[in-house]
Protein backbone atom coordinates (compact mmCIF):
# COMPACT_ATOMS: atom_id res chain seq x y z
CA UNK A 1 0.00 0.00 0.00
CA UNK A 2 2.86 2.56 0.87
CA UNK A 3 4.98 2.73 -2.24
CA UNK A 4 8.32 4.14 -1.29
CA UNK A 5 9.32 6.50 -4.30
CA UNK A 6 5.74 7.87 -5.74
CA UNK A 7 5.74 11.31 -4.80
CA UNK A 8 1.54 11.54 -4.91
CA UNK A 9 -0.38 8.31 -3.46
CA UNK A 10 -2.52 6.81 -5.32
CA UNK A 11 -4.75 5.50 -3.08
CA UNK A 12 -6.48 7.46 -0.08
CA UNK A 13 -8.57 5.51 2.72
CA UNK A 14 -12.01 7.43 2.52
CA UNK A 15 -12.12 9.13 5.43
CA UNK A 16 -9.22 10.83 4.37
CA UNK A 17 -11.22 11.73 0.56
CA UNK A 18 -14.16 13.25 2.61
CA UNK A 19 -11.43 15.46 4.87
CA UNK A 20 -11.89 18.75 4.67
CA UNK A 21 -8.12 19.44 4.11
CA UNK A 22 -5.93 17.27 1.86
CA UNK A 23 -2.31 17.23 2.08
CA UNK A 24 -0.94 18.19 -1.43
CA UNK A 25 1.26 16.12 -3.71
CA UNK A 26 4.48 17.97 -4.82
CA UNK A 27 7.46 16.13 -7.10
CA UNK A 28 9.92 17.94 -5.03
CA UNK A 29 10.56 18.31 -1.42
CA UNK A 30 11.11 18.50 1.52
CA UNK A 31 8.06 16.85 2.56
CA UNK A 32 6.16 16.21 5.28
CA UNK A 33 5.48 12.25 5.75
CA UNK A 34 5.05 12.41 9.36
CA UNK A 35 2.62 15.32 9.24
CA UNK A 36 3.15 18.46 11.82
CA UNK A 37 1.18 18.67 15.53
CA UNK A 38 -0.33 21.63 17.49
CA UNK A 39 0.50 21.32 21.38
CA UNK A 40 0.39 23.25 24.78
CA UNK A 41 -2.35 25.40 23.53
CA UNK A 42 -3.48 27.98 26.08
CA UNK A 43 -5.58 31.03 25.64
CA UNK A 44 -2.93 33.06 23.89
CA UNK A 45 0.08 30.36 22.77
CA UNK A 46 0.77 27.25 21.12
CA UNK A 47 3.75 25.22 19.72
CA UNK A 48 3.51 24.26 16.55
CA UNK A 49 6.37 20.92 15.93
CA UNK A 50 7.26 20.20 12.40
CA UNK A 51 9.47 17.24 10.52
CA UNK A 52 10.79 17.25 7.23
CA UNK A 53 10.93 13.45 5.55
CA UNK A 54 13.07 12.93 2.68
CA UNK A 55 9.89 11.03 0.69
CA UNK A 56 5.93 12.26 0.77
CA UNK A 57 5.30 8.64 2.44
CA UNK A 58 6.97 6.15 4.67
CA UNK A 59 8.95 3.08 4.09
CA UNK A 60 7.20 0.42 1.92
CA UNK A 61 5.87 -2.79 3.60
CA UNK A 62 8.15 -5.12 1.04
CA UNK A 63 11.32 -3.53 3.20
CA UNK A 64 13.55 -5.21 5.18
CA UNK A 65 13.40 -5.60 9.39
CA UNK A 66 16.04 -5.17 11.76
CA UNK A 67 16.77 -7.78 13.99
CA UNK A 68 17.46 -7.59 17.74
CA UNK A 69 19.72 -11.05 18.73
CA UNK A 70 19.89 -11.02 22.32
CA UNK A 71 22.85 -13.27 24.32
CA UNK A 72 22.79 -16.72 24.84
CA UNK A 73 25.30 -17.69 27.38
CA UNK A 74 23.16 -18.48 30.91
CA UNK A 75 24.90 -15.52 32.72
CA UNK A 76 24.10 -12.96 30.28
CA UNK A 77 20.56 -13.95 29.34
CA UNK A 78 19.88 -13.54 32.67
CA UNK A 79 20.87 -10.18 32.44
CA UNK A 80 18.69 -9.79 29.07
CA UNK A 81 21.17 -8.44 27.27
CA UNK A 82 21.49 -7.48 23.86
CA UNK A 83 24.26 -9.12 21.85
CA UNK A 84 23.65 -8.23 17.90
CA UNK A 85 21.41 -5.76 16.60
CA UNK A 86 21.32 -7.03 12.70
CA UNK A 87 20.00 -5.18 9.73
CA UNK A 88 19.85 -7.07 6.50
CA UNK A 89 21.91 -6.45 3.64
CA UNK A 90 23.41 -3.52 5.73
CA UNK A 91 21.03 -1.52 4.95
CA UNK A 92 20.52 1.19 7.71
CA UNK A 93 17.59 2.55 9.90
CA UNK A 94 16.26 4.65 7.35
CA UNK A 95 16.31 2.18 5.06
CA UNK A 96 13.83 -0.40 7.19
CA UNK A 97 10.19 -0.94 6.69
CA UNK A 98 7.97 1.60 8.25
CA UNK A 99 10.65 3.93 8.39
CA UNK A 100 10.53 7.94 7.44
CA UNK A 101 13.94 9.08 6.54
CA UNK A 102 14.47 12.78 7.05
CA UNK A 103 16.01 15.45 5.53
CA UNK A 104 17.64 18.78 6.10
CA UNK A 105 16.05 22.18 4.80
CA UNK A 106 13.92 24.47 6.18
CA UNK A 107 10.07 25.08 7.43
CA UNK A 108 7.91 28.15 8.42
CA UNK A 109 4.10 28.54 10.04
CA UNK A 110 1.62 30.68 8.78
CA UNK A 111 -1.65 30.90 10.68
CA UNK A 112 -4.77 33.15 11.04
CA UNK A 113 -8.03 33.44 12.30
CA UNK A 114 -10.54 31.86 10.42
CA UNK A 115 -12.19 34.11 8.81
CA UNK A 116 -9.25 36.57 7.94
CA UNK A 117 -8.10 36.83 4.82
CA UNK A 118 -4.13 37.63 5.59
CA UNK A 119 -1.53 35.11 7.22
CA UNK A 120 0.77 36.15 10.10
CA UNK A 121 3.91 33.85 9.47
CA UNK A 122 6.87 33.05 11.03
CA UNK A 123 10.82 33.30 9.72
CA UNK A 124 12.16 30.33 7.85
CA UNK A 125 13.96 27.91 10.56
CA UNK A 126 16.58 24.77 9.73
CA UNK A 127 15.30 21.85 11.15
CA UNK A 128 18.03 20.02 13.39
CA UNK A 129 19.27 16.71 11.89
CA UNK A 130 20.72 15.88 15.53
CA UNK A 131 17.10 15.91 16.77
CA UNK A 132 15.60 13.96 13.67
CA UNK A 133 15.05 16.67 11.44
CA UNK A 134 13.13 18.38 13.72
CA UNK A 135 11.74 21.68 14.88
CA UNK A 136 9.16 23.46 16.80
CA UNK A 137 7.53 26.94 16.96
CA UNK A 138 6.63 29.53 19.79
CA UNK A 139 3.19 31.06 18.54
CA UNK A 140 2.30 34.07 20.89
CA UNK A 141 -0.31 36.94 20.78
CA UNK A 142 -3.40 34.78 19.89
CA UNK A 143 -6.82 35.15 20.36
CA UNK A 144 -8.35 33.64 23.50
CA UNK A 145 -11.36 31.25 21.86
CA UNK A 146 -10.52 30.92 18.82
CA UNK A 147 -10.19 28.60 15.79
CA UNK A 148 -6.81 28.98 14.03
CA UNK A 149 -6.31 28.03 10.94
CA UNK A 150 -2.19 26.95 10.34
CA UNK A 151 -0.54 26.38 7.26
CA UNK A 152 3.13 24.52 7.17
CA UNK A 153 5.55 25.49 4.33
CA UNK A 154 9.32 23.83 3.54
CA UNK A 155 11.95 24.47 1.31
CA UNK A 156 15.33 23.04 0.87
CA UNK A 157 17.41 25.81 1.01
CA UNK A 158 16.91 29.38 0.85
CA UNK A 159 15.04 31.15 -1.52
CA UNK A 160 14.28 27.44 -3.05
CA UNK A 161 10.90 26.93 -4.33
CA UNK A 162 8.64 25.65 -1.74
CA UNK A 163 8.17 21.86 -1.04
CA UNK A 164 5.22 20.29 0.41
CA UNK A 165 2.74 22.40 2.19
CA UNK A 166 0.14 20.98 4.81
CA UNK A 167 -2.71 22.31 6.30
CA UNK A 168 -4.38 22.37 9.70
CA UNK A 169 -6.47 23.87 12.15
CA UNK A 170 -6.17 24.07 16.07
CA UNK A 171 -8.56 26.26 18.83
CA UNK A 172 -7.15 28.41 21.62
CA UNK A 173 -8.57 28.75 24.79
CA UNK A 174 -11.37 30.55 25.97
CA UNK A 175 -10.48 33.28 29.09
CA UNK A 176 -10.65 31.41 32.56
CA UNK A 177 -13.26 33.85 33.68
CA UNK A 178 -15.98 33.18 29.99
CA UNK A 179 -18.09 29.82 30.38
CA UNK A 180 -17.52 27.87 27.50
CA UNK A 181 -18.30 24.68 26.08
CA UNK A 182 -15.29 22.83 25.86
CA UNK A 183 -14.75 18.74 24.55
CA UNK A 184 -11.67 17.04 25.48
CA UNK A 185 -10.66 13.53 24.36
CA UNK A 186 -8.38 11.16 26.39
CA UNK A 187 -6.29 7.62 25.50
CA UNK A 188 -3.25 5.71 26.25
CA UNK A 189 -1.28 2.39 25.40
CA UNK A 190 -0.56 3.00 21.50
CA UNK A 191 0.85 0.13 20.62
CA UNK A 192 2.30 -0.18 16.65
CA UNK A 193 1.71 -3.51 16.43
CA UNK A 194 -1.56 -3.53 18.20
CA UNK A 195 -3.25 -1.28 15.60
CA UNK A 196 -6.25 -1.51 13.78
CA UNK A 197 -5.11 -1.43 10.22
CA UNK A 198 -2.29 -0.19 8.12
CA UNK A 199 -4.24 3.08 7.89
CA UNK A 200 -3.24 3.57 11.64
CA UNK A 201 -6.33 3.31 14.63
CA UNK A 202 -10.08 3.64 14.29
CA UNK A 203 -10.16 5.85 17.66
CA UNK A 204 -8.50 9.33 15.78
CA UNK A 205 -11.06 9.18 12.84
CA UNK A 206 -13.79 8.81 15.32
CA UNK A 207 -12.44 11.34 17.36
CA UNK A 208 -12.58 13.71 15.01
CA UNK A 209 -16.24 13.53 14.41
CA UNK A 210 -16.78 14.59 18.08
CA UNK A 211 -14.73 17.87 16.91
CA UNK A 212 -12.87 17.96 20.54
CA UNK A 213 -11.04 21.17 21.28
CA UNK A 214 -8.47 19.51 22.55
CA UNK A 215 -6.73 16.02 23.36
CA UNK A 216 -4.73 14.17 25.91
CA UNK A 217 -2.27 11.49 25.30
CA UNK A 218 -1.51 9.95 29.21
CA UNK A 219 1.39 7.84 27.53
CA UNK A 220 2.34 4.88 26.33
CA UNK A 221 2.69 6.60 23.10
CA UNK A 222 5.08 4.51 21.42
CA UNK A 223 6.69 1.03 23.03
CA UNK A 224 10.41 1.65 22.77
CA UNK A 225 10.79 -1.84 24.72
CA UNK A 226 11.37 -4.56 22.53
CA UNK A 227 13.23 -2.82 19.02
CA UNK A 228 14.66 0.46 20.15
CA UNK A 229 18.65 -0.22 21.29
CA UNK A 230 19.58 2.47 19.44
CA UNK A 231 18.75 6.18 19.37
CA UNK A 232 17.97 6.34 15.85
CA UNK A 233 15.62 2.93 16.72
CA UNK A 234 14.17 5.39 19.26
CA UNK A 235 13.38 7.89 16.36
CA UNK A 236 12.30 5.59 14.50
CA UNK A 237 9.48 4.76 16.84
CA UNK A 238 7.95 7.74 16.53
CA UNK A 239 8.63 7.75 12.52
CA UNK A 240 6.25 4.90 11.69
CA UNK A 241 3.70 6.06 14.16
CA UNK A 242 3.21 9.40 13.20
CA UNK A 243 3.44 8.79 9.62
CA UNK A 244 -0.01 6.20 9.87
CA UNK A 245 -2.53 8.26 7.98
CA UNK A 246 -5.45 8.33 11.28
CA UNK A 247 -2.55 10.17 13.26
CA UNK A 248 -1.54 12.51 10.59
CA UNK A 249 -5.34 13.66 9.77
CA UNK A 250 -5.94 13.82 13.31
CA UNK A 251 -2.97 15.87 14.82
CA UNK A 252 -3.27 18.32 11.89
CA UNK A 253 -6.59 19.41 13.08
CA UNK A 254 -6.80 18.58 16.57
CA UNK A 255 -4.27 20.23 19.39
CA UNK A 256 -2.96 17.87 22.09
CA UNK A 257 -0.97 17.23 25.17
CA UNK A 258 1.04 14.89 25.42
CA UNK A 259 2.18 12.93 28.38
CA UNK A 260 4.92 10.44 28.77
CA UNK A 261 4.62 7.20 30.56
CA UNK A 262 7.42 4.47 30.85
CA UNK A 263 7.21 2.91 27.32
CA UNK A 264 7.81 6.26 25.70
CA UNK A 265 11.18 7.33 28.48
CA UNK A 266 12.76 4.11 28.30
CA UNK A 267 11.33 0.53 29.12
CA UNK A 268 8.63 -0.81 31.21
CA UNK A 269 8.29 0.29 34.55
CA UNK A 270 11.31 2.44 34.80
CA UNK A 271 12.94 4.82 37.01
CA UNK A 272 16.21 7.09 36.86
CA UNK A 273 18.42 4.95 38.67
CA UNK A 274 17.32 1.71 36.93
CA UNK A 275 19.74 -0.40 35.51
CA UNK A 276 19.72 -2.75 32.78
CA UNK A 277 21.14 -4.29 29.76
CA UNK A 278 17.92 -4.83 27.47
CA UNK A 279 18.24 -1.63 26.24
CA UNK A 280 21.83 -1.85 25.00
CA UNK A 281 23.65 1.71 24.17
CA UNK A 282 19.93 3.54 24.23
CA UNK A 283 19.47 5.51 28.12
CA UNK A 284 16.95 6.56 30.18
CA UNK A 285 18.10 10.47 29.82
CA UNK A 286 18.22 10.10 26.20
CA UNK A 287 14.61 8.70 26.17
CA UNK A 288 13.22 11.92 28.13
CA UNK A 289 15.31 14.46 25.64
CA UNK A 290 13.70 12.30 22.50
CA UNK A 291 10.14 12.87 23.96
CA UNK A 292 10.58 16.60 24.42
CA UNK A 293 12.00 17.19 20.79
CA UNK A 294 9.12 14.55 19.67
CA UNK A 295 6.29 15.97 20.76
CA UNK A 296 5.25 19.97 21.15
CA UNK A 297 6.57 20.50 24.38
CA UNK A 298 6.94 23.54 26.70
CA UNK A 299 9.49 24.36 29.57
CA UNK A 300 7.98 21.91 31.44
CA UNK A 301 6.30 18.00 31.07
CA UNK A 302 3.98 18.84 34.72
CA UNK A 303 2.02 21.96 34.03
CA UNK A 304 -1.67 23.21 34.01
CA UNK A 305 -4.22 24.38 31.39
CA UNK A 306 -7.52 26.71 31.80
CA UNK A 307 -10.35 25.88 29.42
CA UNK A 308 -12.75 28.78 30.31
CA UNK A 309 -14.59 29.69 34.08
CA UNK A 310 -15.66 25.44 34.47
CA UNK A 311 -12.70 23.58 33.28
CA UNK A 312 -8.46 23.37 34.66
CA UNK A 313 -6.64 20.43 33.99
CA UNK A 314 -3.65 19.65 35.17
CA UNK A 315 -0.79 17.08 33.84
CA UNK A 316 1.86 15.47 35.46
CA UNK A 317 5.24 13.82 35.24
CA UNK A 318 5.83 10.03 36.16
CA UNK A 319 9.17 9.33 35.64
CA UNK A 320 12.03 11.44 36.01
CA UNK A 321 11.48 12.36 39.70
CA UNK A 322 10.14 8.47 40.77
CA UNK A 323 12.39 6.67 43.60
CA UNK A 324 12.90 3.11 42.50
CA UNK A 325 10.24 0.78 42.37
CA UNK A 326 11.92 -1.48 44.87
CA UNK A 327 12.88 0.87 47.63
CA UNK A 328 10.97 0.08 51.13
CA UNK A 329 7.64 2.51 51.13
CA UNK A 330 7.67 5.46 53.46
CA UNK A 331 7.32 9.19 53.72
CA UNK A 332 10.44 9.40 51.25
CA UNK A 333 9.29 7.51 48.64
CA UNK A 334 7.86 9.00 46.01
CA UNK A 335 6.66 9.46 42.30
CA UNK A 336 6.18 12.83 41.74
CA UNK A 337 8.75 14.46 43.73
CA UNK A 338 8.43 17.08 46.24
CA UNK A 339 8.53 20.08 43.76
CA UNK A 340 5.98 19.08 41.92
CA UNK A 341 3.54 17.85 44.60
CA UNK A 342 4.49 21.40 46.16
CA UNK A 343 3.06 22.73 42.65
CA UNK A 344 0.60 20.65 42.37
CA UNK A 345 -1.50 21.31 45.72
CA UNK A 346 -0.27 24.57 45.41
CA UNK A 347 -2.13 25.61 41.87
CA UNK A 348 -5.06 23.43 42.83
CA UNK A 349 -5.91 25.63 45.37
CA UNK A 350 -5.41 28.54 43.71
CA UNK A 351 -7.64 27.50 41.28
CA UNK A 352 -11.13 28.58 40.81
CA UNK A 353 -12.77 26.67 37.82
CA UNK A 354 -15.35 25.33 38.61
CA UNK A 355 -14.11 21.36 37.83
CA UNK A 356 -10.64 20.71 38.17
CA UNK A 357 -9.32 17.07 36.46
CA UNK A 358 -5.94 16.00 37.06
CA UNK A 359 -4.55 14.15 34.12
CA UNK A 360 -2.37 11.05 35.39
CA UNK A 361 -0.22 8.80 33.12
CA UNK A 362 -0.80 5.60 35.86
CA UNK A 363 -3.65 5.35 38.05
CA UNK A 364 -4.46 6.79 41.66
CA UNK A 365 -7.13 4.68 42.58
CA UNK A 366 -7.12 1.32 40.60
CA UNK A 367 -7.75 -1.37 41.74
CA UNK A 368 -4.53 -2.76 40.07
CA UNK A 369 -2.97 -6.02 39.82
CA UNK A 370 -1.47 -7.41 43.15
CA UNK A 371 1.92 -8.01 41.16
CA UNK A 372 2.07 -4.36 40.27
CA UNK A 373 4.79 -1.70 41.55
CA UNK A 374 4.82 0.82 39.04
CA UNK A 375 1.72 3.68 40.61
CA UNK A 376 -0.15 5.34 43.15
CA UNK A 377 -2.78 2.02 43.45
CA UNK A 378 0.14 -0.56 44.01
CA UNK A 379 1.23 -1.12 47.42
CA UNK A 380 4.64 -0.33 46.67
CA UNK A 381 3.14 3.51 46.59
CA UNK A 382 1.07 3.30 49.53
CA UNK A 383 1.94 6.50 51.47
CA UNK A 384 2.40 8.88 48.55
CA UNK A 385 -0.71 7.77 47.18
CA UNK A 386 -2.97 7.96 50.46
CA UNK A 387 -1.34 11.84 50.48
CA UNK A 388 -2.39 12.72 47.05
CA UNK A 389 -6.03 10.59 47.70
CA UNK A 390 -6.50 12.67 50.65
CA UNK A 391 -5.57 16.36 48.88
CA UNK A 392 -7.53 15.05 45.69
CA UNK A 393 -10.94 14.24 47.79
CA UNK A 394 -10.14 17.35 49.98
CA UNK A 395 -11.39 19.57 46.94
CA UNK A 396 -14.07 20.20 45.62
CA UNK A 397 -15.28 19.00 42.16
CA UNK A 398 -11.62 17.63 41.65
CA UNK A 399 -11.28 13.75 39.60
CA UNK A 400 -8.48 12.17 38.28
CA UNK A 401 -8.10 10.76 34.49
CA UNK A 402 -5.78 8.04 34.10
CA UNK A 403 -3.96 6.11 31.48
CA UNK A 404 -1.49 3.27 31.73
CA UNK A 405 -4.39 0.25 32.15
CA UNK A 406 -5.31 -1.81 29.23
CA UNK A 407 -8.94 -1.59 30.40
CA UNK A 408 -11.19 0.95 30.81
CA UNK A 409 -13.21 1.37 34.51
CA UNK A 410 -14.93 4.10 36.22
CA UNK A 411 -13.73 3.47 40.08
CA UNK A 412 -14.45 5.31 43.29
CA UNK A 413 -11.67 5.12 46.15
CA UNK A 414 -13.79 3.36 49.63
CA UNK A 415 -11.69 4.87 51.56
CA UNK A 416 -11.33 9.05 50.30
CA UNK A 417 -13.84 9.10 47.90
CA UNK A 418 -11.57 10.12 44.89
CA UNK A 419 -13.38 9.07 41.69
CA UNK A 420 -11.09 8.05 38.63
CA UNK A 421 -11.78 7.81 35.29
CA UNK A 422 -9.18 5.15 33.43
CA UNK A 423 -9.56 5.94 29.66
CA UNK A 424 -8.45 2.42 28.28
CA UNK A 425 -6.55 1.33 25.66
CA UNK A 426 -6.02 2.64 21.72
CA UNK A 427 -7.19 -0.49 20.35
CA UNK A 428 -9.06 -3.72 21.08
CA UNK A 429 -6.03 -5.83 19.79
CA UNK A 430 -4.05 -3.94 23.37
CA UNK A 431 -6.92 -4.59 25.71
CA UNK A 432 -6.11 -6.73 28.70
CA UNK A 433 -5.08 -7.27 31.78
CA UNK A 434 -7.78 -7.24 33.65
CA UNK A 435 -10.47 -10.05 34.17
CA UNK A 436 -14.06 -8.85 32.77
CA UNK A 437 -16.35 -10.21 35.71
CA UNK A 438 -13.77 -9.47 38.09
CA UNK A 439 -15.87 -6.40 39.30
CA UNK A 440 -15.16 -5.00 42.59
CA UNK A 441 -18.34 -3.77 43.94
CA UNK A 442 -16.23 -1.64 46.50
CA UNK A 443 -14.46 0.54 43.87
CA UNK A 444 -16.21 -0.05 39.86
CA UNK A 445 -18.98 1.97 38.70
CA UNK A 446 -17.93 0.35 35.45
CA UNK A 447 -15.55 -1.88 33.80
CA UNK A 448 -14.94 -2.88 30.60
CA UNK A 449 -11.68 -4.58 28.94
CA UNK A 450 -12.17 -3.10 25.81
CA UNK A 451 -9.97 -0.25 23.72
CA UNK A 452 -11.75 3.01 22.98
CA UNK A 453 -11.17 6.31 24.19
CA UNK A 454 -12.49 8.22 27.27
CA UNK A 455 -14.42 12.19 26.06
CA UNK A 456 -15.25 15.10 28.69
CA UNK A 457 -17.57 17.54 27.66
CA UNK A 458 -18.08 20.65 30.23
CA UNK A 459 -21.11 22.52 29.24
CA UNK A 460 -23.89 24.77 30.96
CA UNK A 461 -27.76 24.50 30.96
CA UNK A 462 -29.62 27.25 32.21
CA UNK A 463 -26.43 28.83 33.86
CA UNK A 464 -25.55 25.35 35.83
CA UNK A 465 -22.36 23.98 34.58
CA UNK A 466 -21.65 20.07 34.32
CA UNK A 467 -18.72 17.59 33.66
CA UNK A 468 -20.23 14.72 31.33
CA UNK A 469 -17.57 11.77 30.88
CA UNK A 470 -18.16 8.85 28.06
CA UNK A 471 -16.58 5.89 27.69
CA UNK A 472 -16.42 5.13 23.76
CA UNK A 473 -15.45 1.92 21.80
CA UNK A 474 -13.18 2.43 19.00
CA UNK A 475 -16.20 2.97 16.62
CA UNK A 476 -17.39 5.75 18.65
CA UNK A 477 -20.58 3.84 20.51
CA UNK A 478 -20.64 5.22 23.92
CA UNK A 479 -20.65 2.12 26.62
CA UNK A 480 -20.90 4.43 29.70
CA UNK A 481 -21.30 8.06 30.73
CA UNK A 482 -21.18 9.89 34.15
CA UNK A 483 -22.40 13.37 34.62
CA UNK A 484 -20.99 15.38 37.51
CA UNK A 485 -22.83 18.49 38.70
CA UNK A 486 -20.86 21.23 41.16
CA UNK A 487 -20.48 20.72 44.79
Amino acid sequence: MFKQLSPCPAFLPAFLLLASVLPPCHAEGPYQATGFKVGEVTSTTAIIWTRLSLRPERNGLDLPMVEIRYATNSQERRKRAVEEIIYPNDVTVSDIRDAVPGTAGQVRVLFRPRGVEKWQQTSWEAVDPGEDFTQQFQLRKLTPGTTYDVRIDTQSSPNRETGQSLEGSFQTAPPAKTPARVVFTVSTGQAYNDRDDEQGYDIYPTMLKLKPNFFVHTGDIIYYDRLAKTEALAHYHWQRTYSLPTNVLFHRNVSSYFIKDDHDSWVNDCWPTMKTKYMHEFTFVRGLEIFRHQVPMGRSTYRTRRWGQDLQIWMVEGRDFRSANTDPDGPAKTIWGEKQKEWFKRTVRQSDATFKVLVSPTPLVGPDRDNKKDNHANKGFTVEGNELREFIASQQNMVVVCGDRHWQYMSVDPRTGTREYSCGPASDKHAGGWQQDDYRKEYHRYLNVTGGFLSATVERSEGTPSLTFRYHDSDGTVNFTDILSPR
